[in-house]
């Protein structure tokens, strides 16, 4: 076999150099190339079609909420031995800070704390009792479903002291102001067939004079504990 000079090595080289060279380039990627994911093929999905999807063209009304007597209650005692009545724990849930029976909170609450006659969350709905203002009930609003239902917690509903959370509350006045109600019965799975008089809502946010009277009563206390422990000589 022939031995190739050192010329004709050089020239076999370059020729090998130059064949690499040139497959090399034609299979590198262009710079657009290069900036495409690799994945973008892999992302194309041939079953979708071009345009606006069905969910983006579907007139309004298809995305209203379904109506109140659609709704599920998943409403329950949760605690038959908390022996609690209905107003500590409205004051616990909603840290409205207001005590004596549940026929008094409103009048209590005139000036003191602010009041609406809608439902807000976590606001304190107060009720007369079945035919009678000499009796009442509270109860903590936990979420609006809609303009007349919404959801509370609560005690002693059925008086034997318990706790239930997640009943539905509907407005069932003639005028949809939230003057009269109608209260989920949690063991019959359907709704009471009383109706009760609505006082109002009870907001956990206290009016301008109430806030600057407790700033005055804050104040004078830090001033009496620094008389207390100023020394006297």
């Amino acid at each position: 076999m022939p031995r190739l000079g050192l010329r004709g090595m050089l020239d076999t080289r370059a020729l090998l150099l130059a064949a690499a060279a040139i497959a090399g380039f034609a299979a590198a990627p262009t710079e657009a190339d290069a900036l495409t994911p690799l994945s973008m093929d892999l992302a194309i999905d041939p079953s979708v079609a071009e345009g606006p999807s069905e969910h983006a063209t579907l007139a309004p009304r298809e995305f209203e909420r379904a109506p109140d007597e659609a709704y599920e209650p998943i409403a329950r005692v949760t605690n038959w031995r908390s022996r609690l009545q209905c107003v500590p724990f409205a004051r616990r849930e909603s840290g409205v800070e207001l005590y004596g029976n549940a026929n008094t909170w409103w009048r209590q609450a005139a000036g003191r704390y602010e009041t609406t006659q809608e439902p807000e969350e976590r606001a304190v709905m107060v009720l007369e009792g079945f035919n009678t203002t000499a009796r009442g009930h509270v109860a903590v609003v936990k979420e609006i479903v809609s303009p007349r239902m919404v959801i509370v917690d609560h005690a002693n509903w059925l008086n034997v002291g318990e706790i239930t959370r997640d009943v539905p509350v509907r407005d069932v006045s003639a005028a949809g102001d939230w003057s009269e109600v109608q209260v989920w019965n949690v063991t019959g799975r359907h709704w009471g067939g009383r109706t009760y008089n609505v006082q109002g809502f009870i907001l956990n946010m206290l009016t301008p004079e109430a806030r600057e009277e407790a700033i005055v009563a804050q104040a004078s206390a830090h001033e009496m504990l620094g008389a207390e422990a100023t020394p006297l000589s």
